[in-house]
């Protein structure tokens, strides 16, 4: 009995113990304490101002774009006619099917007639959704007339308009993203600084407003803006949340609006692979991204009616290929010499992985996608030689040429090119750094102080770098991609000079003693980034208000005078036969039908430009004839500047390309003239004999074009 008693006693004096041991833990443990309100405010008022300067910078620039527009054109006291020639080649065609859906009873049988197009090219029915990325215009015209726009607004403000506040968006991206990765908000205000001033080099707003690019780069910036922070290691639940919310969005409609964007994509998941190659970040997060982008690409793909270049695009089989490599991956301890083994495996694995998910794709997906850019880029590389006039058209194109020094030139006088290189330079090498560490095995610290000096510790950063070398690299042998790169130029050099641990970091190398390093980091931080500042609004800012005070002038009153003929004297179901460009400019000012279009991602219309092309070289009349019948062309175009061309690039004229490829010209023996029993076209059919005036029939002529009727009856003279 006593026994039982002292048994039962016990028990609950050692559940007390527990219970006790327990609340002394609890005790024991530091619990954070809530930051003084005084450094609540600062945090808040610094995020206010920050915020607000980004929303005001994209706000500016979008009104300055809009400025600019209507002073360079004089915009608003043109006509109708005069401000749609102001979109020029490709342009032209995107603007006119936005005026084509406002002019459909209904929004349904606008995209069934753009989906089943035959009013735009001659014996031809397009897809011009799917073929020309056409959502903008779509989403464009059903804000213009959900939001009661036609007594508000003319059709063209309100489009160029949506484009503009694109473009603000897009600034404000770049400012939010610098913001992320420097901590301060004066980071942001330099990048738009530098934005703006190389904006030749930035973007091409200025020049073709309906670009697919000027559609889709805002909601890329976005996207890369919320990766960056998705990125970062000290973030809470709820904005790590958000960022993958607004990644999400963005990646899928940047992926709607632009044919090439998965090729954009691609290079951003070779640098998020690379980042996670060298453990610099959580695989979690990085595959989480590829998830999205698994995720944008079927959606895509089944939005996009069935697009089967999103199925043999290299990014879903590096995507693919990533993630079957995470399946197959073993885990080992780290700084191991296996696991060093596996590490270079597993990159050889995904490498290998990849073309061969990429080749076994394309053998049961049928496509057509983008093939002419394959042999363009051997072509380009010297890896092929060719007489084909496309691809020697393609490679005469400047935006299709390495940058020229003139480029670099801009950047330098800017002060932007030196301050990327010092700060793309200090980064790689600190990256270089913590990798090597992670290789011996050495431990790195999860969150990088600012007294650590290890300014490539952080994933977000070292992303940026990996993403902007490659990137880089592919700007320097192809011009046009410089409005890809040099924006992001700019948000780097400007993150790079306002980071204090960018500064610490090159002090703990030159093992700075004199003065504290740290207080010097801040100090520097601080004045670096104001002195630039202040010298670019020295020079710079007058620069930008005589562009505002000067008023230019749009004039071309011969495209007028052609178009205008056209609408009153052309047949309503004729057809046009002309350069692309001009055929551009005719769909959206008549909408007449034409033959060929300036587009450059169908087999079938490059063959159709370089047939149409023909007109400017030594054929035959017949020739020519057979030619325009075939595509059932009632009136021919001649330009005097592409037929009395003076090129500034030897060999790239039209008419030399032609040569070439009709054996006219033989470039091994210097250029020598082959025989040729034909003058060349565009001049023969001005002088009105026969045989030309037996198949055309000159009907309108000015200063610089001439309109031919293509006969139907032939009447031979002797």
């Amino acid at each position: 009995g006593p026994t039982i008693a002292l048994r039962q006693r016990k028990k609950p004096k050692s559940s007390e113990n527990k219970e006790s041991a327990k609340e002394e833990n609890i005790k024991d443990t530091p619990i954070p304490e809530r930051a003084p309100k005084h450094v609540l405010f600062q945090r808040f008022a610094k995020f206010f101002i920050g915020c607000l300067a980004a929303v005001t910078s994209g706000m500016m620039y979008a009104l300055y774009l809009s400025a600019y527009h209507e002073r360079k054109f004089w915009f608003s006291n043109r006509q109708e006619l005069e401000r749609e020639i102001t979109f020029q080649g490709d342009s032209a065609i995107y603007y006119s099917y936005y005026k084509d859906m406002l002019k459909a009873p209904s929004f349904e049988r606008g995209v069934y007639e753009l989906t089943h197009n035959n009013r735009t090219v001659s014996l031809k029915t397009i897809n011009a959704v799917q073929q020309m990325s056409l959502y903008p215009e779509l989403i464009a015209s059903v804000l213009y007339q959900a939001t009661g726009g036609n007594e508000i607004i003319e059709p063209v403000y309100f489009y160029i308009g949506i484009v503009f506040g694109l473009q603000g968006i897009y600034v404000t991206a770049l400012f939010v993203t610098s913001w992320l990765m420097s901590g301060t908000w004066l980071a942001g205000m330099l990048t738009v600084a530098w934005f703006i001033i190389n904006r030749v080099d930035t973007t091409r707003i200025e020049y073709s407003i309906p670009l697919r690019e000027n559609w889709a780069l805002p909601y890329f910036a976005c996207q890369v803006a919320a990766l960056t922070g998705y990125l970062k290691s000290n973030l809470n639940t709820y904005a790590e949340r958000f960022c993958y919310l607004l990644m999400s969005a963005s990646t899928y409609t940047f992926m709607m609006m632009w044919e090439y964007s998965h090729y954009l994509l691609f290079l951003q998941a070779i640098s998020l692979f690379l980042l996670d190659s060298f453990s610099l970040e959580q695989s979690d997060k990085v595959h989480e991204v590829y998830k999205i982008y698994i995720f944008s690409l079927f959606l895509g793909y089944l939005l996009q009616f069935e697009n089967p270049a999103l199925l043999v695009s290299p990014l879903l089989s590096l995507v693919a290929a990533l993630m079957l490599a995470k399946c197959l991956q073993l885990n080992v301890k780290k700084g191991t010499f296996v696991a060093k083994m596996i590490k270079v495996m597993n990159f050889y694995l995904v490498c290998t992985l990849t073309v061969t998910f990429n080749i076994v794709v394309k053998m049961f997906v049928p496509h057509k996608e983008n093939g002419h850019m394959l042999k363009f880029l051997e072509v380009k590389f010297g890896l092929n030689m060719t007489k084909n006039f496309t691809m020697n058209w393609l490679l005469c194109q400047e935006s299709l040429q390495a940058p020229s020094q003139d480029f670099f030139l801009r950047l330098t006088q800017s002060s932007l090119l030196p301050f990327y290189v010092l700060v793309l330079i200090i980064c790689f090498l600190s990256m270089m750094q913590v990798i090597f560490r992670r290789i011996n095995g050495k431990s790195v610290k999860e969150t990088v102080t600012l007294k650590d000096g290890q300014i490539g510790g952080r994933p977000e950063i070292i992303y940026h770098v990996i993403y902007t070398i490659l990137l880089g690299s592919l700007a320097m042998v192809i011009e046009g991609l410089k409005y890809l790169w040099t924006p992001y130029v700019c948000m780097l050099a400007a993150f790079g000079v306002c980071s204090p641990e960018l500064w610490m970091t090159l002090f703990k190398w030159l093992r700075l003693r004199t003065v504290h390093p740290i207080l010097l980091a801040l100090i520097l931080s601080m004045a670096v980034p104001t002195i630039i500042g202040f010298s670019l609004w020295k020079e710079f800012f007058p620069r930008l208000m005589t562009e505002l005070s000067e008023l230019q002038e749009f004039y071309d009153p011969d495209t007028v005078e052609l178009m205008t003929w056209i609408k009153r004297q052309a047949p309503i179901a004729a057809v046009f036969a002309g350069s692309p460009q001009l055929m551009g400019a005719i769909k959206l000012c008549t909408g007449w039908m034409v033959t060929s279009l300036p587009l450059y991602n169908d087999d079938d219309l490059l063959k159709r430009n370089e047939n149409i092309y023909q007109i400017y070289s030594k054929r035959s009349a017949e020739d020519i004839y057979k030619i325009l019948t075939s595509y059932k062309a009632n009136y021919l175009i001649v330009e005097d500047a592409i037929c009395n061309e003076v090129g500034t690039m030897r060999g790239c004229r039209v008419k030399d390309l032609l040569d070439i490829a009709n054996g006219h010209v033989v470039c091994e023996e210097g250029d020598k003239l082959a025989y040729s029993k034909y003058g060349r076209f565009c001049h023969e059919v001005k002088i009105n004999y026969s045989p030309y005036v037996n198949y055309f029939t000159r009907v309108y002529w000015n200063r610089s074009y001439f309109v031919y009727k293509i006969n139907t009856v032939i009447s031979f003279q002797s």
